[in-house]
């Protein structure tokens, strides 16, 4: 039998194992595994590079409000191609509901605004921040039964902040459904007394972002939806955890039988909160939240991926312009920390940085980035049919050349914002070719698909959402 395309050549890994075979590719999912597979329409040779399941990034923001004046950076076709030649075969950006708008008429405008222009699979994470008896009682238990099987809670920000009892009534439609509850926490009443503080007393320079949002306002944050999570009995996801207090909280609430899992991003391995404190504005580019920390917490995050308090590393992608009246430099930025725009760029660098920083390096293995950029990824939320290389699966691949050596710079990048937080950061190993469901959309660095190549992914409900008991 013939297949539509070939992988000859590479070294292949998973998870679990590493090894030297070619991969046939039929009608989008991986058909064979093997040596002299036979005829094929076309054949790709992966000599001297590995064959790797493509990225899932499940944790993006793309074409979101951001509040008054400003616009996102990247749309979904700017958002998925960047994905795309970063390795990248899935995201899951989120899906905001704004206060006052029903949650089925935000997620119809969401799949709208991605309706024929992604490179890239999508699959959508719900955002609840109105959770009326509408919501708690038919559209979340309704979109959860559609493949919608996962939602992010906000403990800060103006307009996303839940109290305490609306995370509990959020938490028990989760425990009910099967879904899976993501978790920003952060301090919102203590963000807002430093803040105040800060500004009363001149101290408005993009490095006050930080001193804003220390690490007690996320290590508090954490204990305390852990401890509401382990009252209603639901499995959280703690998202893009900055430091070792934090981190503690988790491993403390698992060694006592909770099932709490964590998150973290390329920002807190490799910048620190001194790159806020640039000349001018500069530091502006820098600021998302939880904030970029010490040293000392660089290497905490490291231990957490390498010991298992960190089940996935995402990018966080966020992505500002930063000379733009629009983005990081609005009038009101100008003014204050307080009102730059939240977050960076980064679903095109996230892979590179970890496979550099951690496998180059040998902080951590090949598989264990494999687990940590596409498998538990897929495992974590519902993709069943994504994040590794194994036959029956989506012929969702990356092509490494893990020699090639490359200094990332915004002249590269493939994003809508116009500067990258990473710039001047030289990695050794890139993605080379992506292929999504059997499609190649870049090969050899180039871009072979149109826009429309990647689709929606409903997904089922995770093993790792259920319930201890």
């Amino acid at each position: 039998m013939s297949y539509d395309l070939i992988i000859a050549g590479g070294t292949v890994a998973t998870a679990s194992d590493t090894f030297n075979c070619d991969v046939g590719i039929r009608e989008g999912r991986i058909a064979a595994l093997g040596h002299d597979l036979g005829a094929a329409d076309r054949r790709i040779d992966a000599s001297g590079k590995l064959v790797l399941p493509g990225g899932i990034d499940s944790h993006v923001h793309i074409s979101q409000p951001s509040g008054e004046g400003i616009v996102m950076a990247d749309d979904f076709a700017s958002g998925t191609l960047s994905a795309a030649f970063g390795g990248n075969t899935t995201v899951m950006p989120f899906c905001v509901q704004e206060k006052g708008t029903p949650l089925r008429r935000t997620l119809r405008e969401y799949h709208a605004k991605a309706e024929g222009c992604c490179y890239t699979d999508v699959s959508f994470h719900l955002v609840i921040s109105e959770p009326s008896e509408q919501v708690l009682g038919q559209d979340l238990p309704a979109l959860i039964e559609d493949g919608y099987t996962s939602f992010k809670v906000f403990m800060t920000y103006e307009g996303l902040a839940l109290a305490d009892y609306e995370m509990l009534q959020v938490m028990s439609v989760a425990r009910e459904t099967g879904a899976l509850v993501m978790v920003h926490a952060e301090n919102y009443d203590a963000i807002r007394f430093l803040t105040q503080r800060l500004e009363q007393g001149g101290k408005i320079a993009p490095k006050f972002h930080g001193t804003s949002r220390p690490i007690p306002v996320e290590r508090e944050a954490t204990h305390r939806a852990i401890s509401l999570a382990e009252l209603i009995d639901v499995p959280v996801m703690i998202v893009h955890v900055s430091n070792r207090e934090a981190m503690e909280e988790i491993a403390r609430a698992r060694s006592r039988g909770l099932k709490v899992y964590g998150e973290t991003c390329p920002q807190y391995l490799v910048l620190t909160e001194a790159d806020m404190d640039g000349l001018n504005m500069e530091g502006t580019k820098y600021v998302c939240s939880p904030p970029p920390r010490d040293h000392a917490s660089q290497a905490a995050c490291w231990e957490g991926l390498q010991n298992g308090v960190f089940q996935t590393f995402s990018s966080d992608h966020c992505p500002f312009r930063y000379d733009d009246p629009a983005g990081k430099l609005n009038p009101k930025g100008r003014t204050s920390f307080r009102w730059v725009p939240n977050g960076i760029p980064g679903v095109e660098t996230r892979l590179p940085i970890l496979f550099s920083e951690g496998v180059g390096k040998g902080r951590i293995s090949l598989n264990q980035f494999v687990a940590l950029s596409a498998t538990n990824h897929a495992k974590m939320y519902g993709l069943t049919k994504k994040g590794s290389i194994a036959v029956g699966m989506d012929a969702d691949i990356a092509i490494w050349d893990p020699e090639r050596e490359v200094t990332i710079g915004q002249s590269l990048l493939h994003h809508g914002s116009d500067y990258t937080p990473y710039e001047g950061i030289a990695v050794r190993g890139w993605p080379v070719t992506t292929i999504v469901r059997g499609q190649v959309v870049v090969c050899d660095g180039v871009l072979e698909a149109r826009p429309g190549a990647g689709r929606h992914v409903a997904r089922d409900r995770s093993a790792f959402a259920r319930p201890a008991g």
